[in-house]
């Protein structure tokens, strides 16, 4: 009996998995027949003969298709939203490069998608206000370089989970909408939007608004004035403007009236609280460090004078920094406390703040939100550890502040950003893409980065343990700093599961183990992420069923040899290098096998790199990287007409 249900129930999950998938066959061709395709046959393995997921452009996750890339197509006509709501799975979609232009299309009706990419089209239509409604799961959308009019939507902004938005170079009019957060990523430049930037989005790079005449306040230089702000206002009638002048003077002398009784208030509590106790010395209030961090310097409101005595001392030893480098000077948290903060982001295990000493110091303190696993011996005794390090490509941390509830971390300002700036955002702010001999130099500063924390942190399993393109920042000579390394002993093993790197490996989802060799894993994504131009993260998130990455994705689509359409379009012109370029691919896949044994060794990896780069200067004179040239001060070098453009 027991066989038979056994056999029952097989028979109809084969079935249903079958009738999913001519379901989505027959979704894509319909959705193919609603395109017209400029690109002579680009869409030919579009047919019945081949399951969807070896079709050019269609992206599978378990055997369903998750995401259409369907870019430098020349597609123009429609796109059937209809013929797409057949696919279950689907989560991005990306039209980027191609000729589509009409109505807007209805993307709200697929609720579950998480990325839409429309950049360089021809839409030139207004985007209606509830386009966006329902898509709580809508993390990137890019519409740059369009003709879209209009006001921006107000739907879009109110999307919780919205990390990056590109509206820039459309015509897009009318005051930018309060955000409910701020994105990781925005570009709102060269558009006609007016009106007052929302506080939201001050802190942000005045670049990303460039190009709208009509806008005022931070960042930008221009102030706003009400004489501005009272010219966008439509007249009034001599009436209204008497009336409404009345109603402002009536609410302004409640609002006085109320404000008085609230001081009067204040004074009279303060009056008798400091008849009942002694005072100690005044402090500071609140820094915009403090108030942007919500740091709390001591404990305060204490009962009887022997108490606040002990709540002095308790401060003194609360908020003293613990400095692992004594070559920067010494200064303490109330100093950083007391001066100028500006958000940089926030991560995974919290947000970072460039701050401006009053000595001329730009420091970056990160706070960490995960970190109660070790007690405060265990903690000073690890980051003494991560304190003797030295490394040229490792960020050292400057100083510590421990704290049961929270942790500091102090370091150095690198002005120059992270390589995952420069590798997907760039355009956004400004900045030319990395080129090839860049790129290989990143490549080679991160292994013997990974490789002197192997031999120098050899108790720890995974030495980083958190490695991606956000945490490898590049210094004015475009040379890699790993930072957040070393952290594993000190996360919450919970959270640290869920957030770091080394905990989305194949040896973790499929054996949940951590090996000397994760961090090998994570060195070969980030390899593949700089030649390719492909997040890791979009992606399906990896699980113990899933096998779709971003490497295994390479390598469906490497043929061992050279495919232009596998590389970053984005790394300019290079001279005979194809050969090294797939040497490097090759050391990244061997660097993502998936069986442990098979993976190269951190010293295995960097030997070849070495190798590799030993070999490029021996034999190509064209070696040679713009960016190195500015750092250096050198006059740029021509290249030579047989260059071959990856653009």
């Amino acid at each position: 009996m027991e066989s038979t249900c056994f056999l029952f129930f097989s028979i109809v999950a084969i079935f249903f998995v079958a009738a999913h998938g001519v379901s989505e066959t027959e979704s894509l061709l319909k959705f193919k027949n609603s395109l017209v395709i400029g690109r002579e046959n680009a869409l030919e393995s579009w047919n019945r003969r081949n399951p969807p997921c070896k079709w050019t452009g269609v992206l599978c996750d378990r055997g369903f298709v998750w995401g259409l890339r369907l870019e430098n197509f020349e597609i123009s006509g429609s796109i059937d939203i209809e013929a797409l709501m057949g696919l279950k799975s689907l989560r991005s979609l990306s039209f980027i490069n191609n000729k589509l232009r009409g109505p807007f299309p209805e993307f709200k009706k697929l609720v579950a998608l998480k990325s839409l990419y429309l950049s360089n089209n021809q839409f030139d239509v207004k985007i209606p206000k509830d386009a966006f409604d329902g898509m709580r799961w809508l993390k990137k959308l890019h519409l740059e370089n369009n003709n879209f009019s209009g006001e921006i939507p107000t739907s879009l902004v109110k999307s919780p989970k919205l990390l990056e938005l590109r509206l820039d170079g459309n015509r897009f009019t009318g005051q930018i909408p309060e955000f409910t957060h701020q994105p990781h990523m925005l570009n709102l430049s060269n558009n006609a939007l007016t009106g007052q930037i929302p506080n939201i989005l001050s802190t942000m790079d005045s670049k990303l608004f460039e190009g709208n005449k009509g806008l005022c306040g931070k960042p930008l230089d221009t102030k706003c004035t009400s004489s501005y702000n009272l010219s966008q206002e439509p007249k009034s009638s001599p009436k209204k403007k008497s009336f409404k002048f009345l109603y402002i003077v009536a609410v302004a002398i409640v609002a006085l009236a109320a404000l008085l009784v609230v001081i009067g208030l204040i004074i009279f509590l303060y009056r008798r609280r400091a008849k009942r106790q002694p005072l100690l010395s005044a402090e500071p209030g609140p820094s915009s460090l403090q108030m942007r961090a919500g740091i709390q310097e001591s404990e305060r409101g204490q009962s009887s004078y022997h108490s606040q005595n002990r709540a002095a001392k308790k401060m003194i030893h609360t908020t003293k920094l613990s400095f692992l480098r004594d070559d920067k000077g010494k200064f303490e948290l109330q100093d950083l406390l007391k001066a100028s903060a500006e958000i940089l982001g926030s991560g995974c295990f919290g947000a970072s703040y460039k701050t401006l000493l009053s000595n001329g110091s730009v420091m970056v303190v990160k706070r960490f939100k995960h970190m109660n696993k070790a007690g405060i011996e265990e903690f000073q005794e690890h980051m003494k550890r991560l304190g003797r390090l030295n490394h040229e490509n490792l960020l050292p941390i400057v100083a510590y502040y421990y704290k049961k509830e929270e942790k500091l971390f102090v370091s150095d300002f690198v002005a120059n950003g992270s390589l995952a700036a420069h590798l997907h955002g760039h355009k956004s702010l400004g900045q030319p893409s990395l080129d090839w001999p860049t790129r290989l130099n990143i490549v080679k500063g991160v292994g013997r980065g990974l490789l002197y924390l192997n031999k120098n942190l050899p108790s720890l399993m995974a030495p980083h343990g958190h490695l991606k393109s956000s945490n490898v920042l590049l210094s004015e000579k475009f040379e890699p700093l790993l930072m957040d390394y070393g952290l594993i002993p000190m996360i919450n093993e919970e959270s640290a599961q869920e957030l770091m790197v080394a905990y989305k490996s194949p040896e973790y989802l499929k054996q949940n183990r951590v090996t000397k060799k994760t961090d090998v894993w994570g060195l070969g994504v980030l390899i593949l992420e700089i030649l390719t131009g492909k997040l890791p993260e979009s992606f399906p998130q990896v699980d113990k069923e899933s096998e779709e990455d971003l490497a295994s994705w390479v390598r469906s689509s490497f043929k061992e040899e050279w495919t232009q359409e596998l590389f970053d379009q984005e790394m300019g012109k290079t001279s005979n290098c194809e050969a090294h370029i797939l040497k490097l691919l090759r050391i990244g896949l061997s660097c993502c096998e998936v069986d442990v044994e098979k993976r190269l060794d951190i010293r295995e990896a960097v030997e070849k790199m070495e190798d590799l780069m030993k070999e490029k200067e021996q034999g190509d004179d064209d070696f040679y990287s713009t960016y190195a040239s500015e750092a250096d001060g050198r006059s740029s070098r021509g290249v030579s007409s047989e260059a071959i453009n990856l653009s």
